[in-house]
């Protein structure tokens, strides 16, 4: 796989995770008593909050897996298992319990850290995107590949910060059933990656039996 291949698979990989439109209406919800500068100024704090998190578990993430003697393999196993509940709920265009529960999100409106909780974490930055971000960097040796991943990630929150900035805009423009419709996509493809760790790392762990 050549470095703009590579780069294109692993911003997907990961914008399917986070995927910042699912996590618009919820957004939405969460700031809708705020005025557009508090929302813009919630935006910046929770993308930046939640990009520094990927990227910290991206770059210490082999060194957690040797602390817990836990190989990469088993990893992708764990982590296709938790991607596929998060798309299943995301093809029910249902809130992933695995990402935020209706009750964080009713006591989320009384708070003035949303930014930090739940937005960043675990909104954004949840178990399923620090599983993914770990998969990739431990699927690659190269300090090139290492490279394009935090790149995409850093992409991918950038993406995530516009989407934010113009999240009002954005859900008038397409509507609720219009991010329904859409929440179900990322569901699909996020399920598909899910059963494709799933399976590399299961035969991975039977091959070295």
């Amino acid at each position: 796989m050549d470095s703009i291949s590579f780069f294109i698979y692993s911003f997907m990989s990961i914008f399917v995770v986070v995927s910042p439109l699912s996590a618009v209406v919820t957004f939405i919800s969460l700031t809708s008593k705020m005025t557009f500068e508090e929302k813009n100024d919630v935006a910046n704090k929770a993308i930046v909050l939640g990009c520094f998190i990927a990227i910290f578990f991206a770059i210490t993430g082999s060194v957690i897996l040797e602390v817990f003697s836990i190989n990469v393999d088993s990893l992708r196993v764990a982590g296709g298992i938790l991607l596929f509940t998060i798309a299943f709920d995301m093809m029910h265009a249902k809130v992933s319990a695995e990402s935020i529960t209706e009750e964080e999100i009713s006591q989320s409106h009384e708070r003035a850290d949303i930014w930090v909780f739940p937005i960043a974490l675990p909104l954004l930055t949840g178990p399923g995107t620090i599983s993914a971000v770990i998969v990739l960097m431990g699927s690659t040796a190269g300090y090139a590949e290492k490279l394009i991943i935090l790149v995409a990630i850093v992409l991918t929150f950038a993406v995530t910060l516009m989407i934010f900035h113009f999240s009002r805009r954005i859900h008038k423009l397409i509507g609720y059933n219009g991010m329904l419709v859409f929440t179900r996509l990322m569901g699909l493809f996020l399920a598909a990656l899910a059963v494709d760790l799933f399976s590399t790392g299961a035969l991975n762990i039977v091959r070295s039996i």
